[in-house]
């Protein structure tokens, strides 16, 4: 076994997984338990503290990113359409996926292998911001689900409430966020393509000249 001596960057360096989008690798930022929102450093590639959690909204769910992807043109494109909204770009970030299981998993900073079931289109100041939804590989409770439209409904809830509400100020009327649709397998496998195909047009040229 070869043995890797320096950790890969977790957005550039690990694999999204050869059975993509069927089934992908996540590397998992947030834990349900987290009270500090942490994000990827893009530079440099640790795990940070971006902010204390303003306000008492919890992640639900395991939440981070599907490595090697990017949220550009052709996921922008596919909210439009499927949307009817002015969408006028990608978020510029990788694409974020929820994962769910019945695990106390207690700590971020892990990739796990998930399988996409769904997941939302979540327009945000006008930039296309899915939000994927899976579950952990042979999860015992939530393993064996195919499509986001077998998931218990107050849990779909619970995840579309807490992304509609976190930016939100307490006493504002200012809405920061919409989701325009909860989508299926189908519609997630297109997401996903499309952030890869996004994410090679935008960096691996560039990787590959060494800029």
């Amino acid at each position: 076994m070869k043995v890797q001596l320096y950790k890969p960057h977790p957005w550039h360096g690990i694999p999204v997984g050869d059975n993509c989008p069927n089934s992908i690798t996540a590397y998992i930022e947030m834990v349900p338990n987290d009270t500090v929102k942490y994000e990827i450093d893009k530079l440099t590639g640790y795990r940070k503290v971006d902010r204390p959690q303003k306000f008492s909204n919890i992640v639900p769910a395991l939440y981070g990113f599907i490595p090697q992807t990017y949220c550009d043109e052709l996921v922008r494109e596919f909210a439009a359409q499927k949307s009817g909204k002015n969408v006028t770009k990608g978020d510029g970030d990788p694409l974020d996926i929820c994962v769910l299981t019945e695990r106390n998993i207690t700590s971020g900073d892990i990739i796990l292998e998930a399988i996409p079931i769904g997941g939302f289109r979540m327009i945000d100041k006008g930039e296309a911001d899915d939000k994927i939804i899976a579950v952990l590989k042979s999860d015992e409770i939530y393993g064996g689900l195919k499509d986001v439209s077998e998931c218990p409904p107050t849990l779909i809830n619970r995840l579309k409430h807490y992304f509609l509400t976190y930016k939100n100020i307490p006493g504002s009327d200012k809405t920061v966020v919409e989701i325009t649709h909860t989508y299926g397998t189908e519609e997630a496998h297109e997401v996903i393509r499309r952030s890869l195909i996004d994410y090679n047009n935008r960096f691996r040229s560039h990787m590959e000249i060494g800029v």
